[in-house]
């Protein structure tokens, strides 16, 4: 596995070995010990969610707030998505900064997003399957969001020549400034 780093610490890109002939292709998409290696510290994974999303689609930013914040183990295996990872980590170097990169179900690209992440992705080909590990089951009430479209995050999200589609949470979250950190704030 060929992991890169990004921008913000502990946020990394990572590229499983895939070998394909004329017959199709095989990868480990998982495996804990080179995952543990990867990240320098044992990781445990609780959950697995699978989402499928039309073109322009944009979920998120979300996140969960402590004692339930989740780290994510995201990839694609159809289509293509811009994914964002958005630094929440109050008194971090690089809070409020972001990193993106595009997954697919043809580049194999994961992304480990640790705990303290709020994290999105828009749908860039005609749908995607997403699927991702969570280190926290869901909590809704330690559920949080913040604006996709916030100035202040100044997320360089693909222009597909229509405004995104978004739930009504999505649209509705607050920008960086009002974010929520702590569970009934």
């Amino acid at each position: 596995m060929n992991v890169i780093t990004t921008a913000i610490e502990g946020v990394l890109i990572l590229e499983p070995k895939v070998f394909g002939d004329a017959r199709g292709f095989f990868m480990e998409s998982f495996n804990q010990k080179a995952f543990d290696a990867a990240v320098g510290h044992e990781v445990v994974f609780v959950q697995d969610n699978h989402s499928r999303s039309s073109r322009g689609v944009l979920r998120g930013l979300h996140y969960q707030l402590p004692p339930h914040a989740q780290g994510k183990l995201v990839r694609v295996t159809q289509g293509s998505v811009f994914d964002v990872a958005v630094d929440m980590r109050q008194g971090s170097p690089t809070f409020g900064r972001w990193a993106g990169v595009e997954l697919s179900g043809d580049n194999h690209r994961q992304l480990w997003l640790p705990a303290g992440m709020a994290h999105g992705f828009l749908v860039t080909s005609d749908s995607a399957d997403f699927l991702y590990k969570t280190t926290d089951y869901y909590a809704p009430q330690a559920e949080a969001c913040v604006l996709w479209s916030d100035p202040a995050l100044a997320i360089a999200w693909p222009n597909l020549g229509a405004p995104p589609r978004l739930a009504a949470k999505d649209a509705a979250a607050p920008p960086l400034s009002q974010a929520v950190f702590e569970a009934g704030a």
